[in-house]
């Protein structure tokens, strides 16, 4: 199988889903009150404890379970664009995705855990197979699902985009909050510092052990700072979020590392997701496909 497919699929997925959850968040919460709702408005004041800010968002999200979304961002010279529709059920998570990346699009789902990507025709004549998707398992033994399958799953599980919050109530801090409009709806507007010597290992947690451990060592004892911006509604949920994560490719040595911004924008919260797995006769495993092609 040409690399490109899977090498597009997994650093889409992980620079999309990596936007979604903001799997990268720090800072120093600071006590406060309830969020006070002024009179005539149903927007509540901006909250300025990390900790309360996170929980009401957790609960929004909890209770909505389902959103639609797309991504614009770039990172390491290649522009990420995205699009799909993500059910936010802990272990359960389940999202369809298609991603263009570097001029190649991607299509994924992922349900019960397993990764299924769609075979581009020309993979799948060069594999000599009719088979329109490949399964990754996150315990797979083939190199390819080792390689990314459970790096894909953890990912997928950092999804919802209330971990992001739940990770700034631990480490975080609000920078700056107001009051302003987006899409002609009242929203919370929130600046967010990340620190990343505070929270290493939400940067690499889900980067293969063998990577783990020298990324982690690159990220020791560096000052780096990442900004991010929120966009919450009256009901806590983010309607948008940015991130500059290039301070962070910078300090690794990544190339194009001054270009690494996100852009996530949410829709039709609470909307039902109906992602299914494809057919069978239609799906080929990711192991079975290399040994058929002694790869």
């Amino acid at each position: 199988m040409r690399k490109t497919t899977l090498v597009a699929a997994g650093a889409a997925l992980v620079l999309t889903l990596t936007a979604c959850s903001g799997n990268t968040t720090t800072g120093t919460a600071a006590p406060g009150g309830e969020q006070a709702k002024p009179a005539g408005s149903g927007l509540a004041n901006p909250f300025t404890d990390a900790i309360q800010l996170a929980s009401a968002s957790k609960e929004g999200t909890q209770k909505s379970k389902s959103a639609k979304f797309t991504m614009e961002g770039s990172a390491a010279g290649q522009t990420v664009n995205a699009s799909g529709a993500m059910s936010f059920d802990a272990a359960n998570t389940k999202f369809a995705l298609k991603t263009t990346t570097g001029g190649e699009t991607t299509e994924m789902r992922l349900v019960d855990k397993v990764m299924y990507i769609k075979l581009p025709a020309s993979d799948q004549k060069e594999l000599g197979t009719d088979k329109t998707w490949a399964k990754v398992s996150p315990d797979g033994t083939d190199p390819v699902s080792q390689a990314l399958g459970g790096a894909l799953a953890q990912s997928a599980e950092q999804g919802d985009p209330s971990k992001m919050l739940e990770q700034i109530s631990k480490t975080g801090r609000i920078v700056s909050s107001d009051q302003t409009q987006l899409n002609g709806e009242q929203v919370n507007h929130y600046k967010v510092e990340l620190d990343v010597a505070k929270a290493i290992d939400q940067f690499t947690g889900s980067v293969p052990a063998a990577a783990r451990d020298k990324l982690t060592d690159m990220l020791k004892g560096k000052d780096i700072k990442i900004p991010a911006e929120l966009w919450l509604n009256k009901d806590n949920l983010p309607l948008q979020v940015t991130m500059d994560q290039g301070p962070m490719m910078q300090a690794l040595g990544a190339p194009g590392a001054t270009d690494a911004k996100f852009t996530m924008k949410y829709t039709d919260w609470g909307t039902p997701v109906d992602v299914a797995a494809p057919p069978a006769d239609q799906v080929v495993d990711i192991a079975e496909l290399l040994k058929k092609a002694g790869r």
